[in-house]
């Protein structure tokens, strides 16, 4: 059994009963504020590439909140989707995830669908209603509505990929004698919802074409992976995917013990491996790596974890 067929992107990404690994933009360690330097950002999504890892994910920071601590990529993720489109040939292009409460989704519709032709069909737009209550004023968005808009908002992306769509939500109501073009390469766009995003678990499991979830403890994770699967099978549809990130700081003993640190670990090959392997059996598809937080440096990491570590999860 296999996952439903999106677009290139999404069927190599995501695999029944296999993990596979990306990883998140900016490609560098930043620890000591929340804006990174984008130093040989294009080079280092190339070599992302050229060794093998099978995703990269753009994020969506409108604004550096200071109480947030980090700026993400700092280019805007459809503007730069665009760029990335152009400059790389195989590997997904995703984003984890656009903010629908605080964009039109005509917009993101139009752009990520252009993104998505331009590159061959290789994007994975992650989806989600945002956690951050200091951007919604500045958008003149009610926090507090988030939920609403981001189901208006979904179903009015959804609703673009059909030939001349009608339909009326909040956003507005296309009347059937327009159309919005492009349209994305495998007939829509991939949209995986990132955690609740204000939603209750039927809804997500009736609607997405995946789920991000956060790092947890792996047997709690277990459990709200299979929860997830047993929702979706009760709606009546198809195995869906599951993904989630990760930070980590890869030291230089390849048997160090894990050690904390935000939202992931410092540890060692062998123990990174053991996880991995231990996320793939719990059902995670795909795992999205964080090198924010990585002293060593970054080119020679990316190379142990091609060289070490993605044979065990790429075939």
């Amino acid at each position: 059994m296999s996952f439903p067929t999106i677009n290139k992107g999404y069927n190599a990404v995501f695999r029944q009963g296999r993990l596979s690994l990306g990883i998140v933009v900016p490609i560098e360690a930043y620890t000591t504020g929340p804006v990174p330097t984008m130093a040989r950002h294009l080079e280092r999504i190339q070599l992302v590439e050229e060794l093998g890892f099978s995703a990269i994910w753009l994020r969506d920071v409108p604004f550096n909140v200071p109480s947030f601590g980090d700026a993400g990529q700092t280019y805007d993720p459809l503007v730069y989707l665009g760029f990335l489109a152009g400059r790389t040939n195989r590997i997904a292009l995703g984003v984890a995830s656009i903010i629908l409460p605080l964009r039109h989704p005509a917009h993101v519709a139009k752009a990520a669908a252009t993104a998505d032709v331009l590159s061959g069909g290789r994007l994975i737009l992650g989806v989600a209603s945002g956690d951050r209550p200091q951007e919604y004023p500045a958008h003149n968005v009610a926090f507090a509505e988030r939920g609403t808009r981001f189901r208006d908002s979904f179903s009015y992306i959804r609703n673009m990929s059909i030939n001349t769509p009608i339909f009326d939500n909040a956003f507005g109501n296309p009347n059937g004698s327009m159309d919005m073009l492009p349209k994305p390469t495998g007939g829509k766009l991939p949209l995986l919802i990132t955690g609740g995003s204000q939603q209750n678990p039927k809804w997500i499991a009736e609607n997405g074409d995946g789920w991000m979830i956060y790092p947890r403890n792996p047997a709690l994770q277990k459990q709200v992976v299979q929860d997830y699967r047993t929702q979706v099978e009760a709606v009546g549809r198809p195995a869906q995917p599951v993904m989630q990130p990760l930070y980590i700081d890869l030291v230089a003993n390849d048997d160090a013990h894990p050690q904390p640190i935000h939202l992931g670990w410092r540890l060692g090959l062998n123990a990174l491996r053991a996880y991995l392997k231990l996320l793939e059996e719990i059902g995670v598809n795909h795992l999205a790596l964080n090198l924010r937080f990585n002293q060593a440096d970054i080119e020679s990491t990316l190379g142990r974890l091609s060289e070490e570590l993605l044979p065990d999860f790429s075939k």
